[in-house]
Formats: structure tokens, C-alpha cells, sequence
């Protein structure tokens, strides 16, 4: 099917999203997907970019997956703007949106859950053990409904972007995953669709997360020993007004795995720190490379 500057199609089975895939592949193209959840912001339109730099045709799904969201987490007020998001992707040249319902997704008789570990093993599963399961089912359906080339995603989410690798790894599935760095605000805030749930005393706050995980970089790469630096980076946090921290972790940048302690030279550039903290009822992640 040729190319169009039409406004961009939305659609939302697995049969209709097929059909386009197929007539795209007939002509030799190259797909590229970009999972998402919706309330998109500069940080997804720039993932767009990237796909549509390698790859001819540009698919991004719009999806708040249930099965990644706890009874007590913010499922029902996760900001949802299906056509104002289309607007923005057409401006961004995606090609295609796929927006399935929860029905479409997980229809009636649903039973097959994917159970990673490996890279999903501590961290966010510490507090939402759910989480990445849900993540990794949701995203091997994806990858079989579009079939594509590449996948990309952000690394804000990076243990997220870590265990998607370990899946396509594990189970042999024909599609690179490409990461993408966190598109920041000025002040160095990490874009995110949560942010808008900020009060402006919360939003003051906010940038600390990313200044102090700098430094806790910074006092890595000269020695300091990960445990002590992430230790007084939580400090750090909690005295410039977070109310609570989940965690500050150095971990294996490819692994996720703990680090010995103390850490030889040669490691310290193979470190991630990364870092979940609360500011009200808003709950922020970011992540630093040492």
C-alpha cells in the first residue's frame, strides 16, 4: 500500500493491523514498532524518529495494559487522549497506530503469562511484583501481532528495556530491540506521562531525582564504593523533600545484577544506577550510566 499523508489510521484489531503489516511487506519494507500507553510527549515523538530512521513504516501502539497495573496503582486515571495523540504522531511521521481494547488483547479464555526473571528479578519487582510480567506478556503479543523489524524503546524505563532484551534473547523472537537515551526537560527532569500528576511544590522538587543520580555517579566513577554512594544518594533524596524512596541501586548495565563491593576500576563503566522515589502520590523513576 503506497505512502499517504492522509491522517494517520487508527486501528484497533489484530486482523486489520495484519492486513496493513502484509501489504507493507509485500512491497519489501521495513517495520519498525514503538510500544506505548498513550499521553504521549516529546520523549515518544522522538522514539518515532528513531524507528523512522532505519525502517520504512513506523507502527505505534497505544495501549494501558491492565495487566501491568496493581488494584491499589493509578490504572483508571492513567491519562488516555487517543486522538490527540494520533494528531501528534502524524506530525511525527508514524505510520500507523494500533490502539486494541482490553478485550482485543486479552480475550475471553486468556490463560498464557509470561514469568521473566533474569533482568526482572529486584528493583521494580521488589514493590510491583506484577509489573513485568504483565510488561513481558504484553510485549511478546505485540511483537507477534506486528511482527516487526525493531522495536524501540526508552531507557528511562531501563530495567524494562533490560528485561524486553532478555525475552527476545530467551525466546528466540526475529526482531531487533533497539534503546533509545531519556529525552529531559531543561531542568533535567525525565519526561514521563506522569508528570502532569505534579503539583507545582512537587514539580520544584522533581529534578533533584536526575541532579542527585549524577552525583552519585560522579562519586562511583571516583571510587566511592556503589553501596555507599547510593546509600547517601537516598539521603540525598529524602532531605530534598521526596517522601519516600524506593530504592538507589548500582547494578551490571546489562544484567541487572548486583555489583560486587567494592568495585574493581574496570567496572565502573558497566554500572547503572537507577532509582524509583515518591514525591506525594506520584511515583518517579530515573536511571544514570556511571
Amino acid at each position: 500500500m503506497p505512502h499517504t499523508t492522509s491522517p494517520l489510521p487508527i486501528v484497533k484489531t489484530v486482523l486489520e493491523l495484519r492486513d496493513q503489516v502484509r501489504a507493507w511487506r509485500r512491497d519489501g519494507l521495513r517495520i519498525a514498532l514503538v510500544p506505548t500507553m498513550g499521553a504521549l510527549h516529546e520523549g515518544h515523538l522522538d522514539l518515532v524518529g528513531l524507528a523512522k530512521s532505519s525502517c520504512d513504516r513506523v507502527v505505534v501502539s497505544i495501549f494501558v495494559n491492565p495487566a501491568q497495573f496493581a488494584p491499589h496503582e493509578d490504572f483508571d486515571r492513567y491519562p488516555r487522549a487517543i486522538e490527540a495523540d494520533a494528531a501528534k504522531l502524524g506530525s511525527a511521521a508514524a505510520d500507523l497506530v494500533y490502539a486494541p481494547s482490553a478485550g482485543e488483547m486479552y480475550p475471553a479464555g486468556f490463560a498464557t503469562r509470561i514469568v521473566p526473571a533474569g533482568a526482572a528479578q529486584g528493583l521494580e519487582t521488589d514493590f510491583r511484583p506484577h509489573f513485568f510480567g504483565g510488561v513481558a506478556t504484553v510485549c511478546c503479543k505485540l511483537f507477534t501481532q506486528v511482527g516487526p523489524d525493531i522495536a524501540v524503546f526508552g531507557e528511562k524505563d531501563y530495567q524494562q528495556l533490560a528485561v524486553v532484551r532478555q525475552l527476545v534473547r530467551d525466546l528466540d523472537l526475529p526482531l531487533a530491540i533497539v534503546g533509545m537515551p531519556t529525552r529531559r526537560e531543561p531542568s533535567g527532569l525525565a519526561l514521563s506521562s506522569r508528570n502532569e500528576y505534579l503539583s507545582e511544590p512537587e514539580r520544584a522538587i522533581a529534578p533533584k531525582l536526575h541532579e542527585v543520580l549524577q552525583w552519585c555517579a560522579t562519586a562511583i566513577r571516583a571510587g566511592t564504593r556503589p553501596n555507599a554512594a547510593t546509600l547517601a544518594a537516598r539521603d540525598a533524596l529524602l532531605g530534598s523533600g521526596f517522601a519516600k524512596v524506593d530504592y538507589v541501586a548500582a547494578r551490571d548495565a546489562r544484567t541487572l545484577e548486583e555489583l560486587p563491593n567494592p568495585l574493581p576500576t574496570s567496572d565502573r563503566g558497566k554500572v547503572r544506577i537507577l532509582a524509583a522515589a515518591w514525591l506525594g502520590k506520584t511515583r518517579l523513576i530515573d536511571n544514570v550510566g556511571v
